[in-house]
């Protein structure tokens, strides 16, 4: 393989103004190894990370990013290895020991009690017992102060459970630094924020970086790497293959690195030859969304965009069968009156739901019961009118490796999985059936740069073939790239369209506001 990184990359120091090459560095890590069984999830992972810096950490699916995290965190134990923080080596083996070195971690799925008000999810385990009142008094006065600090602003009275994604991700970040941490972790922190809530998250996360605390984020967003972190650390397979200032490298070379290929970066695919209507929606009214008309050809990517929680989620559960809905909705010509999921998914539709972990998988299944749910009575699956091991095992083993799922081991609990394996594995399940209409929400949420680009071209694979994609996303840029037609939701309603060359980032914005153009054609 031909040498991805320069020596002179790998070698160069970290150039901010307010480091000096004689600080001890904030965190250290020195030779750590874990591993699983057979899996070798990190393999001798050593770097620095700076005081007062913010430090990303990318890689594909399975690289080990979130485990190495994790180690940090004391969710898991280091089989060999040295953390060190501020110079010192700490015994981390769990987050109360991470904590009281001063690491707290945000992670992808968030950890809140939802019943529980802002204020007490915040102090949930560290107020003394009969001093409640007290301390409620005094975490006021704290959190008002780390507000200010980081220009984040919550109702602290408030339920988590009535609180927006991004705000709850506030609640997560509040949390950790109300316990005083001084290096703080986040797993993915923008795969399900808009992109107003990325631009408050990363002004808050700069000034936290200004007030001397270090933040080190996994993402697989490259482009926000490039404009948020000061260093950057490269893992495949388990390893370091490149640790170098973010200013040195640009989103293709980052990409390259962790693949180990040059990574097409653009969507490429031709114009749509649109076919027969497949779908046909008539006044379609739901939980979340009222009086939605529009129609879903052969042969075209049609997106929804808006802003989160304005039902079009709801409404991919509705076409799916997953939610009761009311009005017209008509498949290939003739109005469905059973709407229930399985008689849709028999019908030739198939659905990646947004929520992977709440609605697209089963934690406790080994990966290949996962690989099969909604299809278990295949015929293909089964000897004798019972399902076989063997096909079933044989059936994930495929899946897995055409769509790269890592470990690729049927028997994996599907919990053990990264999250953007774990959506792999799903996308594995539904695109594989070949079905006539794919409804698929943020199909690439947590999925490596390699990835996304094989998903991209399975999609638009779909529609040459005469297949149909109905794609929610949060992402503009993936849905102007994809999608040949655009239709916009607000407040629960379509309120417009727009062609893919007239969606810029101003018009798609005011419409997810509400600011109507022209109607949507039924």
């Amino acid at each position: 393989m031909h040498e991805l990184i320069p020596d002179t990359l790998l070698r160069e120091p970290n150039r901010m103004t307010d480091q000096t090459a004689s600080q001890i560095p904030a965190l250290e890590l020195v030779d750590v190894q874990k591993s699983f069984g057979a899996v070798r999830a990190v393999r001798g992972v050593s770097f620095t990370v700076a005081k007062s810096s913010i430090h990303g950490i990318v890689g594909e699916n399975g690289a080990g990013k979130s485990t190495l995290m994790n180690l940090v965190y004391g969710f898991h134990r280091a089989d060999a290895g040295e953390i060190k923080v501020d110079g010192t080596a700490r015994n981390i083996t769990s987050p109360d020991d991470a904590i009281a070195a001063g690491i707290g971690m945000v992670h992808q799925h968030y950890m809140l009690v939802e019943p529980m008000t802002v204020l007490e999810n915040i102090v949930l385990g560290t107020a003394p017992s009969g001093r409640l009142a007290n301390t409620e008094r005094e975490a006021t006065t704290k959190l008002e102060r780390l507000m200010l600090e980081t220009g984040l602003s919550l109702p602290l009275d408030a339920r988590v459970a009535d609180l927006e994604v991004g705000a709850r991700q506030q609640v997560e970040i509040l949390k950790a630094l109300f316990r005083d941490v001084q290096i703080l972790i986040l797993d993915e922190p923008t795969s399900v924020l808009t992109p107003h809530d990325t631009e408050r998250l990363f002004d808050a996360l700069r000034r936290l970086r200004d007030h001397g605390r270090t933040i080190l984020v996994i993402t697989h967003k490259l482009e926000e790497i490039t404009r948020l972190t000061d260093r950057v650390t490269v893992m495949r397979q388990g390893q370091v293959v490149g640790d170098v200032a973010t200013s040195s490298v640009d989103e293709a070379k980052l990409a390259e690195m962790m693949v180990g290929r040059p990574v097409l970066l653009r969507v490429e695919k031709g114009p749509a030859n649109p076919g027969e209507t497949l779908l046909e929606l008539s006044g379609l009214t739901g939980r979340n969304f009222s009086d939605v008309s529009f129609h879903v050809r052969r042969g075209e990517i049609v997106g929804i965009a808006g802003v989160a929680g304005n039902g079009q989620s709801e409404l991919l559960h509705a076409i799916a069968g997953l939610l009761p809905s009311a009005g017209g909705l008509a498949w290939k010509g003739a109005q469905v009156a059973r709407r229930d999921a399985a008689h849709m998914r028999d019908a030739g539709i198939a659905h990646v739901p947004e929520d992977r972990q709440r609605d697209g998988l089963v934690q406790e299944f080994a990966a290949q019961d996962t690989a099969i749910l909604g299809r278990h009575n295949d015929p293909a699956l089964r000897r004798n009118g019972l399902l076989s091991r063997r096909a079933v095992r044989a059936h994930c083993e495929d899946r897995m490796r055409r769509f790269d799922v890592r470990p690729p081991d049927p028997a994996w609990p599907t919990r053990g999985f990264s999250g953007g394996n774990q959506q792999k594995l799903v996308l594995a399940r539904e695109m594989e059936c070949n079905p006539d209409l794919l409804l698929i929400g943020q199909p690439t949420r947590g999925v490596d740069v390699g990835a996304i680009e094989f998903i991209y071209a399975r999609l638009i694979d779909l529609r040459d073939r005469g297949g149909a994609v109905l794609l929610v996303s949060s992402e503009l840029d993936q849905l102007v790239s994809l999608a040949d037609r655009i239709l916009v939701m607000s407040g629960g309603k379509l309120i417009g369209e727009l062609a893919p060359e007239d969606a810029t980032d101003e018009r798609l914005g005011l419409m997810m506001g509400g600011v109507t153009e022209k109607p949507v054609a039924a």
